[in-house]
């Protein structure tokens, strides 16, 4: 499985070392992995103090973004305008609030590579059925989602499956980075790695 972005986190031991004799060897992993593999890795046994948990840790927690909506009826002008009014790089497309699809700058370049016509509907170019969060989802269940969709962006939906916010790449770094700055880091990104087209759910 492929991980959308050139992040890893590297744990750093206790004593403030990146290596220790007396403590397990340091682990590099992809940012994604912690959550799904970290009793296999053995870090759930090891002197970090991981003061984040992100099984339980919760969406709401995790820097949301506004949501930017438009709705269904909108032409793809109308939308492109939109995002240049917002300065944002994607919307949500939407229909009595509740998300019915994603467009993004990179949908827009795409769609004018073709030649195609700015004044149809978006509903013929966007990227139908979002997946969404809520704001009680873990974060561990949003990087995990994020990864396996090769999501930059996703809608985050209360109850009703209304949009409340949108959970960026970004949300996430910043609040593991804050909440324990000595044990993640952000790597250079994987030289040989080679990101996904997708931006949006």
């Amino acid at each position: 499985m492929g991980h959308p972005w050139g992040w890893q986190i590297r744990i750093q031991f206790l004593c403030g070392a990146e290596s220790c004799t007396a403590c397990p060897p340091v682990a590099v992993v992809p940012l994604w992995k912690l959550c799904r593999d970290r009793p296999r890795l053995g870090l759930s046994n090891t002197a970090v103090d991981f003061q984040l948990n992100l099984e339980t840790e919760t969406v709401d927690q995790a820097h949301l973004s506004e949501a930017v909506c438009v709705e269904s009826s909108a032409t793809v002008r109308d939308v492109v305008r939109f995002l240049q009014e917002k300065a944002t790089g994607a919307a949500i497309i939407c229909d009595k609030q509740k998300p019915v699809g994603m467009f993004t700058e990179r949908d827009f370049l795409r769609l004018l590579s073709t030649g195609g016509d700015l004044d149809q509907p978006i509903t013929q170019v966007m990227v139908k059925n979002p997946q969404t969060l809520t704001k009680s989802d873990s974060i561990g269940k949003a990087i995990e989602a994020m990864s396996t969709g090769s999501f930059r962006r996703m809608p985050v939906v209360d109850k009703e499956g209304k949009v409340t916010g949108m959970l960026k790449v970004a949300g996430i770094l910043n609040y593991l980075v804050e909440h324990f700055p000595k044990v993640v880091y952000t790597l250079p990104p994987d030289p040989h790695y080679k990101p996904n087209d997708r931006e949006g759910a």
